[in-house]
Order: structure tokens, then C-alpha cells, then sequence
């Protein structure tokens, strides 16, 4: 259940549409009035029907003009549903079926005089969002728009991502900025390369909602506690004010409700679960070969290899190096990893290398699908390959020429068979630094784009095992919507400032004064860039593979990414700071923002790793979603054969991994029909346990399993909190009886990661695991049964093909055990599946009778209608 509140110019045909952020230069008005002045708007014309209310707003006053113009009249419109703003082929809305207030679970109260208004829970009174307090005032410009909600002291919140801060939100002059933008080294307190205006607000035993913003202005949102009370404000540059308020109450509740907001997420590839390898600065495909046969050698399975932009001719997209990744040398290569059941994927950005003798270049201008400028020239900026245009995906013919190009390059007859892409770079970001940059001059200067570090070779010097002939050394002999935005607004230099990191809001991206074909124009629809480049890239990759499901892999996010391709969390660094903070990212997004499929540059990005931290993130990455180990060109090499420690690390992590490559691929599913997360915080397991509602270095993968990676340094303990209830340690059997407190784990070697059962859950994996996910996909099933307090337990196992857009899945079963006796119950297999072994865990084992299991006993019992085991 949510409520949809809409404010917007009373003129639909000149409403504002969704805009991006700005700068960390004072917020300074352009005269003296203060913000503290304006009148606020006066309701009139109040009309209520059973479903929805409306009413007209008028300035309550002399207009302050602080950040712009302020909008006279006002159309308020409440809806308990949906609303529309943002461009539709961009989000999507859920369907307008009327919800009569009287079955609401929230109502909205409205004072007339000055306008401010409430939602609160009907059952309970408990208001959830309130606009009326001290500095409530509404504030509709044309390039600013305030709104406040009063926050109870000492809240609990969490979401607003991209950001690499708490996961619980601070609440003392703590501003979050959504504005996406180039962000090397993730910094604190700064907006990164997403924008998700979607908060949670957990309350304890008063229950949880949650609040959606869909705009797409860059903002600033702050949140602080002065002695008049605790808020949280909106600071846009423009746009409307399109709320949806979720009513819960509990966590999950409101997760599955953002769902039906924003779509539920996309189903992944079974593959795409697999260890994933890459680095900038693989200098040809031999580099790249070597290190596909050195996982194979230290028998470190290897599900898909990637290679960045060093693959492309001089850096431009849909091209290859022809010196040191020829094409025939690339089809080999992708012919021994699918031989093998691996995969490859390769990169691309969205600029466009501005030279006439390419043919991407040329078609696209022929088709018209690049940004222009108000002259209607082609706008320039710089990046990768020297001076490119950008595509303009609102333009008609933008998305067929992107999908020809991939479908060229990656013509599996001729071209480079991918399995999946990889869209880079796509915030957009841009090398010119700001609006007076001359994209030629700047990349002549800079030399833009560099030689290439390495001279073509024919060959590494060594043998390469598995690879064919040309891998190996070679003797000498042998050698548009409507919605379009106000006039009148200075769209370079916003009158508000954000606090971009960036500076100005052009600053290293498109400049936002750019139109789109639609007549809409950067300043509104840059948070959104990316995610069109996605989709696009999703689009293209399912017309190369029509019954398959695409895997793209995107750097920048908008709300509703999640419903067609994935993220990850950009250029981290090698720091034990990066590693611990990876853990609230995944949260953030797979948990809040219903965008499961995320994961962080394993080992880190920038600078160089070392052994102990690279074995640590090898162990702490594998219970994560996505699962790549990726460097930078100036980093060291980093994949994990390269240290004895580390080797080990992953063997042991990948094993476990890929066992459960089944429990997690069920999460994901789950998630993909109704929103349930496939990882979460401890709190939406727990949410009246308060010490649950600030942990961040612990979280459930799937919905039984508690991961607790060692957090420091030269450290083999770790404290962990294991709530008011009974687990079980996931490597020996034996129970633990969690009383809401902490605990200290000692030993935990570089090898080891603390994973614990939770009570009342039944895990099914694999019984082996294998070198690809192919390979696993073959191996019988074990059961662990982890009873709960009350003796019981549930679990649950989806299984299909693996990888077609449209399934009858091969098995969906709900596994129930009652003390005495385990049951299935769903859709069973055409096919014999076996269980090889039950185990039933042993609850009294908490008591110190050392590490009994209970009961284990080896099957195979084949599952088919009416299964049942007993004791």
C-alpha cells in the first residue's frame, strides 16, 4: 500500500521534469531576500473523491525569488496509487488502480492556510511524513524546490543511494547529494554514480515505511537534529514533487512495495554467479589468455573473463586492436572459453570517437542519433579515444543504430562472440574539467588518446596451456514524452548550488544546457543517461541472443535499474576502508533500492592490494551477488593465483560459492516475483531487536545464511551479533544460542569466513562443487536442516535452464520440516533429481556436547511427487 502525492505548476504543458545536480560553491540567492521569507502557498478548491483529492495552491505572499522564479499557482494532486512525472520510457509507472481511502492503510491530512500536509498509519495515528513543521515552509521555483518533512529524534535510516557512507544514515548536518557523477576512489559524504531518492524509515515496533522522490533533478537532501527537531529536506534544482509514501510495516513489506513502484528486479543468467576476472592493462590477448590458463592451472575455477578498453583500436567502441587483439586471435580465444563452459564479456562507453574514417561514427551521424548543441552542430566533449559525440537516446533512430554496431562487433559468426556487456563511463562522464573547455584543444594537450604501453608481440615467450597455435611461442621460421521543462532557466549555472563533488554541474559531464531530440534537456535527464545506455545495451545484446537472458553490467543508476541489468560499485580502492564499505553498497542496493545483482571491485581498484587484504576480500566477495576481482592500469596485478594465502582463500570461497550456487539463484528469483531481497541487514530479520539497526558489517545471504567476515587489519578475531535466537555454525554443524549480544570469534585465519545457519531455515545445495557452473549444474543435492527454537524449519529451491527469457522451471519446491519429518511440496522435475544427504542439526548442541551434528544420512532419495523423509 502507498500513497502518491504530486505537486506541480498548474500548467501541465510547462511542469517541470526531473533534473540533475549542481556544485559545491556557496548557496548564495541572486538578491537579499532570505529563504526564511517566503510565503509558503495557501490551499483552495479542495475537491475529495473516495480514491483521490485535489486542491489548487496559491502563493500565500509577495514572492521571495531566492533561487529563481516563484511558481504562482500549483496543482496538488493525492492519489492512493501512482502518479507521473519522470519520462515513462525511462520509469515505468505501476497501475492507477484506485485504492479507496476508507481501505488505505495510510490517510493524508491537509492545513489550508498555510499549506502543509501529513500522512500518517490509520490504525495507528503514527505519522510518517509532516510537512508542517518549523522551516516546513513549501518552496516551488523554477530552479528550486524545498520540502520538508519532521523526523522523529534519533531516527533510523537508510537508503539514498549511491553513496559510500553509513548504512544507517547519519542525522547531524549530513547531506546527501544525488547527482551522478565520475567518482574515482569513491569519497565520503559525496554524490556518486547513481541517484536513488528512495529512503527507508525504521521505527522498531512502530514499523517501517518508506518515501520515493522520483525526480530526477540533482539535489541535495539534508538531514539534521537542532533543538527545534530532527528533519529530513529536499533541495532540488526543479522538477515535481512526485512522492510516494510506502506503508510497510515491516521492512520486507516495504521493499516489496518499492517493487511495485519501480519494477521488480531482472532475472540473471545462472552463470552470471560464477568468479568473475578482468583488469585494465591486459595489453593483448595473449596477456589475457595466460591468465585464463593460470586460474586453470591453480584449479581456481573461473566462470568469465573480461578485458576493458585496452581490446579496442585507439580506444573506440566497436572496434579491435588489430596489432594486439586481432580479431582471429579474439574468436579463438572466445572459442576455447566456451569450449570449456566459460564465458567472455567486453566494455563499452558511450562517447563516440569524432573522426570520419570510423564507421560507427559515420552511420551515427547519417542517422542523426548524437546530442547537438543549440546551433544544431554535434556537441563535443572528450574522452577515451580523444574528441566523441554522445548518443542521444531519446532520439528514434538511436536505439537501432547502438543495437547494429553491437550486433557488427559482436557478430558471433564474424565478430567477437560476448556473452554479456559491460557500459562504462556512462554518468556521462567527461575528461573537459568544465564549460570552458575546448574539447580539441584539451585532448591535443593531454595527449588524448595515449599510445599503447606495450609494442604488438607475437607471442608471451612461455606456453600457454589449452590455447591454440597462435597463443603459443613460434620459432622465427614460423613467424520522447511531452514533459519538456520550464523556459527562462539558466540551465549551466543553477541560481541553488548542490554539493556536487564535481563542482559545477557540467563540470567533467555533459553539459546540461545540451537538448535531447525530445526537447528535453541535460539538466533534467542526466541521472538517467546511464541507465538509458543500459537499457539500449540490453535491447542490443537480446537482438544478438533473442531467447537468452542479457547480462549487462552497468557503472550508473537511476531508480529501477534493477528491472533490466546490474551494477557495480565503480572504482573502489585497495583499502580496508573500500572493503568494509562494500558491505553497505551491496545492502543499499540489493536490500533498499531492488537492484540485486551488485558487487564491488574484488581486492579493490586503485592502488595496489596486498596478500592479506586480497585474501580477505576473495572470502568476503563470494557472499556477495556479483563476484569480480577487477584493477586499475597503474595497480599491480591482482588475480588470485598470485599468492599462495590467496589461492587458498578462493578455492575455499568459490567451493562454498558455487555449492550454493542454487540457494542464491532461488534468493534472486524470489526477489525477481515478489521483492523479497536475496541479501539483507540483520533488521529486516529482526526488526524489534534495536542493536540490529546500525550493523553493517554482518548481513543474511539468501534468507538463512549470516556472513561475518573479519573487518581489520592484521586481525584474526572478529566481534559479531548474533540476535535473540538459535544458529548454527555453517562449517562444523554445532549450535549457537544467540542472546541479542556480541560475541568474539578467534582464529579466523585468512582462509576462513564466519557464516552461520540461521534457526528455522533448510538449506539445499549442491553436494560438490566443480570448475564451472555448467559442471555443477550436474551434481546431486545435499540438505541441511537448521531447526528453529520451535523445531521446525522451511526452505526452499528453484531450478531452471539456466538462462532462457522465458522458463518452465524444471523445479520450484517449499521444503517443510516438522520435527520428525521433511516434506516437499511445488513443482517437481520431469527429470530425476536426487538428494544425496539429509542433515538434521542438532539444537542442544549449543549446550558444549561439541560438534554434534545430529543426524546425517546418505541418500540418494530421488525427488518425485509426495516426497517425504523422516528420522
Amino acid at each position: 500500500m502507498f500513497v502518491s502525492l504530486l505537486c506541480l505548476v498548474a500548467s501541465a504543458a510547462t511542469a517541470a521534469i526531473a533534473s540533475p545536480l549542481a556544485h559545491p560553491r556557496a548557496v548564495v540567492a541572486r538578491n537579499s531576500t532570505s529563504i526564511d521569507s517566503c510565503p509558503g502557498y495557501n490551499v483552495y478548491n479542495i475537491v475529495k473523491t473516495n480514491s483521490s483529492l485535489t486542491a489548487d495552491l496559491k502563493l500565500a505572499g509577495p514572492a521571495c525569488n531566492v533561487f529563481g522564479k516563484d511558481l504562482d499557482a500549483l496543482t496538488l494532486l493525492v492519489e492512493y496509487q501512482t502518479i507521473y512525472q519522470v519520462q515513462e520510457s525511462v520509469l515505468p509507472r505501476p497501475n492507477n488502480d484506485a485504492v479507496e481511502a476508507s481501505g488505505a492503510a495510510l490517510e493524508f491530512d491537509l492545513t489550508e492556510k498555510p499549506f502543509s500536509f501529513q500522512v500518517k498509519r490509520k490504525d495507528s495515528g503514527k505519522i510518517l511524513f509532516d510537512t508542517s513543521g518549523p522551516g516546513g515552509t513549501l518552496i516551488f521555483e523554477s530552479q528550486y524546490v524545498r520540502l520538508r518533512t519532521q523526523l522523529p529524534q534519533n531516527p533510523s535510516l537508510y537508503g539514498l543511494g549511491e553513496h559510500s557512507d553509513s548504512f544507517q544514515l547519519e542525522t547531524h548536518r549530513y547531506t546527501r547529494t544525488l547527482w551522478n557523477a565520475e567518482s574515482p576512489f569513491i569519497p565520503d559524504h559525496a554524490n556518486l554514480y547513481g541517484s536513488h531518492p528512495m529512503y527507508f524509515d525504521h521505527r522498531g515496533g512502530n514499523g517501517t515505511h518508506g518515501v520515493f522522490l522520483l525526480n530526477s533533478n540533482g539535489m541535495d537532501i539534508n538531514i539534521d537534529n537542532p533543538s527545534s527537531g530532527t528533519f529530513l529536506e529536499y533541495n532540488t534544482l526543479g522538477g515535481v514533487i512526485d512522492l510516494y509514501i510506502v506503508a510497510g510495516p515491516g521492512p520486507v513489506d516495504v521493499n516489496k512495495q518499492y517493487a511495485e513502484i519501480v519494477g521488480l528486479p531482472a532475472m540473471q543468467p545462472y552463470w552470471t554467479f560464477g568468479f568473475h576476472q578482468c583488469k585494465y592493462g591486459y595489453n593483448d590477448t595473449l596477456d589475457v589468455a595466460e591468465v585464463i590458463a593460470n586460474y586453470s592451472t591453480a584449479k581456481i575455477p573461473l566462470e568469465v573473463m573480461w578485458t576493458d578498453i585496452n581490446y579496442m583500436d585507439k580506444r573506440q567502441d566497436f572496434t579491435t586492436d588489430p596489432q594486439r587483439f586481432k580479431m582471429g586471435m579474439m574468436r579463438e580465444l572466445v572459442d576455447v572459453l566456451h569450449s570449456r563452459n566459460q564465458r567472455y564479456i567486453l566494455i563499452l562507453d558511450p562517447g563516440i570517437h569524432m573522426v570520419s574514417g570510423l564507421d560507427s561514427y559515420k552511420r551515427g551521424v547519417n542517422q542523426d542519433v548524437f546530442l547537438k548543441t543549440a546551433n544544431n552542430a554535434t556537441y563535443e566533449a572528450v574522452a577515451w579515444p580523444g574528441v566523441v559525440a554522445y548518443p542521444d537516446w531519446f532520439a528514434p533512430n538511436t536505439e537501432k543504430w547502438w543495437t547494429d554496431e553491437l550486433g557488427r562487433a559482436f557478430d558471433p559468426d564474424t565478430g567477437v562472440d560476448i556473452d554479456g556487456v559491460w557500459v562504462d563511463m556512462n554518468e556521462a562522464s567527461n575528461f573537459c574539467p568544465d564549460v570552458t573547455c575546448v574539447p580539441e584543444v584539451f585532448a591535443s594537450q593531454n595527449d588524448i588518446p595515449p599510445a599503447p604501453a606495450q609494442a604488438p608481440r607475437n607471442d608471451t615467450g612461455r606456453i600457454i596451456p589449452g590455447f591454440p597455435k597462435d597463443f603459443q611461442p613460434q620459432s622465427k621460421r614460423d613467424s520522447g514524452d511531452s514533459m519538456k521543462g520550464l523556459n527562462g532557466r539558466n540551465l549551466l549555472l543553477p541560481p541553488y548550488g548542490i554539493h556536487n563533488h564535481q563542482g559545477d554541474i557540467s563540470n567533467r559531464a555533459i553539459w546540461t544546457n545540451i537538448s535531447n531530440y525530445d526537447g528535453t534537456v541535460q539538466y533534467d535527464t542526466h541521472n538517467f543517461y546511464g541507465t538509458m545506455m543500459a537499457y539500449t545495451s540490453r535491447t542490443a545484446m537480446l537482438a544478438r541472443r533473442p531467447s537468452k537472458r542479457p547480462f549487462v553490467l552497468t557503472r550508473s543508476t537511476f531508480a529501477g535499474a534493477g528491472r533490466k541489468v546490474a551494477h557495480w560499485f565503480g572504482d573502489n580502492a585497495s583499502e580496508w576502508k573500500h572493503y568494509r564499505i562494500t558491505i553497505q553498497q551491496m545492502l543499499t542496493f540489493a536490500s533498499l533500492h531492488q537492484m540485486p545483482m551488485v558487487g564491488s571491485d574484488v581486492c579493490g581498484f586503485n592502488e595496489n592490494t596486498n596478500e592479506e587484504l586480497c585474501a580477505r576480500w576473495a572470502m568476503l566477495g563470494a557472499f556477495q551477488p556479483f563476484y569480480r576481482n577487477h584493477a586499475d592500469i597503474t595497480a599491480a596485478k591482482q588475480e588470485f593465483y598470485l599468492w599462495p594465502i590467496v589461492t587458498a582463500a578462493a578455492k575455499k570461497a568459490i567451493d562454498v560459492r558455487y555449492k550454493l550456487a542454487d540457494y542464491i539463484y532461488t534468493a534472486l528469483y524470489r526477489q525477481t516475483q515478489n521483492g523479497t531481497p536475496l541479501v539483507s541487514p540483520l533488521f529486516f530479520a529482526y526488526p524489534n531487536d534495536s542493536n540490529t539497526f546500525g550493523i553493517q558489517t554482518q548481513w543474511l545471504y539468501g534468507p538463512g545464511l549470516l556472513v561475518s567476515p573479519v573487518m581489520d587489519e592484521n586481525s584474526t578475531s572478529v566481534s559479531i551479533y548474533l540476535p535473540d535466537d538459535i544458529w548454527y555454525d555453517y562449517w562444523t554443524g554445532k549450535a549457537i544460542r544467540g542472546h541479542g549480544k556480541s560475541i568474539t570469534l578467534n582464529n579466523v585465519e585468512l582462509t576462513d569466513i564466519p557464516l552461520h545457519i540461521k534457526g528455522g531455515s533448510i538449506i539445499v545445495q549442491r553436494a560438490f562443487s566443480a570448475m564451472t557452473l555448467d559442471e555443477v549444474r550436474k551434481q546431486d543435492f545435499n540438505i541441511t536442516v537448521a531447526p528453529g527454537l520451535d523445531g521446525t524449519a522451511r526452505g526452499s529451491l528453484y531450478v531452471d535452464d539456466g538462462e532462457s527469457l522465458v522458463q518452465d522451471p524444471i523445479l520450484d519446491l517449499e521444503f517443510y520440516y516438522d520435527g520428525q519429518s521433511l516434506f516437499a511440496d511445488g513443482i517437481l522435475p520431469a527429470t530425476a533429481m536426487q538428494i544425496m544427504n539429509v542433515q538434521v542439526l542438532d539444537p542442544q548442541s549449543a549446550g558444549g556436547a561439541g560438534d554434534k551434528r545430529a543426524l546425517s544420512v546418505d541418500g540418494p532419495w530421488e525427488l518425485s511427487e509426495g516426497f517425504k523423509w523422516s528420522l
